[in-house]
């Protein structure tokens, strides 16, 4: 919400900023914050779908929801880009002067200022809440910054130097900057759409805690785990594996240590969601399918 509303102030300041120059530096940049604004209202929306608890229809929830933002704010950086390069080649064929510079350059200021500070806390909400539609939003915010500074100096060396042509050669610049990133973000979404195994950090956490649990008497496994399989759905982390131990257990002893792990795996790793087979020690399951194999 607070991404929606500042993208609006900026809008207002960079457009402003670019109908006092007549800058296409700045009329690029203020096409990128219009595809703030629409990426932060689709993103609300669709951060407010992930957060909707399982149903029948979607037993494991609604979290890869975010993964739809990440890729629509990355077509939308692209297509804004595209329209960047294309207005920026129209005005390297007819250069025009600037006009009062200096207050385009003081709203270009204060718009950045405030995207910055934006960003910094999107950071931080990503990180607490493991969303990618949050970080995606949060680097799109610094990339605006970086398209607003290469601007603000682009015009700066236009007024030292009088070369006209420096305003659209940075546009492009700004562009093929941007587009960089929006295919970042829609490779990111992707990945995730393709139920992407969960972060190296992650996966060692989750074998760290189940070598708490793995047991040997002598030169005999007691308890062992086999076959353990990730995946993440924004927010959330999935891990199903297979737990091995004696046949001569009772069901409820059995029962009762799955028990201890998953809850040790599910402390030691916020937002997983952990899947236990038990198995007797001397068996061993069928995990693939024969058609995967080919």
């Amino acid at each position: 919400m607070a991404s929606v509303v500042v993208a609006t102030i900026t809008i207002a300041l960079k457009t402003l900023a670019w109908w006092v120059t007549d800058s296409v530096g700045l009329l690029s940049d203020a096409m990128e914050s219009l595809v703030n604004l629409a990426s932060a209202v689709f993103g609300l929306v669709m951060v407010t779908i992930a957060a909707r608890p399982a149903d029948d229809d979607h037993p494991y929830g609604h979290h890869k929801a975010e993964y739809f933002s990440s890729g629509f704010e990355g077509i939308l950086i692209i297509v804004a880009a595209l329209g960047i390069v294309w207005t920026a080649g129209q005005r390297l064929l007819d250069p025009q002067p600037l006009e009062q510079v200096g207050w385009g350059l003081a709203l270009s200021v204060a718009s950045s200022a405030l995207n910055g500070l934006l960003a910094w806390v999107m950071f931080r909400a990503a990180k607490e809440h493991r969303s990618i539609a949050l970080e995606a939003d949060a680097r799109h915010l610094v990339t605006d910054v970086w398209t607003s500074a290469g601007v603000v100096a682009g015009i700066a060396l236009v007024q030292v130097t009088g070369w006209l042509w420096l305003d659209p050669v940075v546009a492009i610049g700004v562009a093929l900057n941007i587009l960089k990133e929006g295919f970042h973000l829609i490779w990111r979404s992707t990945q995730g759409l393709m139920d992407e195994a969960v972060e190296p950090e992650v996966m060692a956490t989750i074998e760290q805690t189940l070598a708490g649990f793995a047991h040997k008497r002598g030169d005999t496994e007691i308890i062992r785990f086999d076959h353990v399989s990730t995946r993440k759905a924004g927010q959330r982390r999935f891990v199903d594996l297979h737990m091995h131990m004696p046949s001569g257990w009772t069901l409820g002893r059995a029962a009762a240590v799955r028990t201890s792990v998953e809850q040790a795996l599910m402390s030691a790793v916020p937002g997983l969601r952990a899947s236990i087979q038990l198995l007797p020690s001397d068996v061993e399951a069928h995990f693939y399918d024969e058609a995967d194999l080919k």
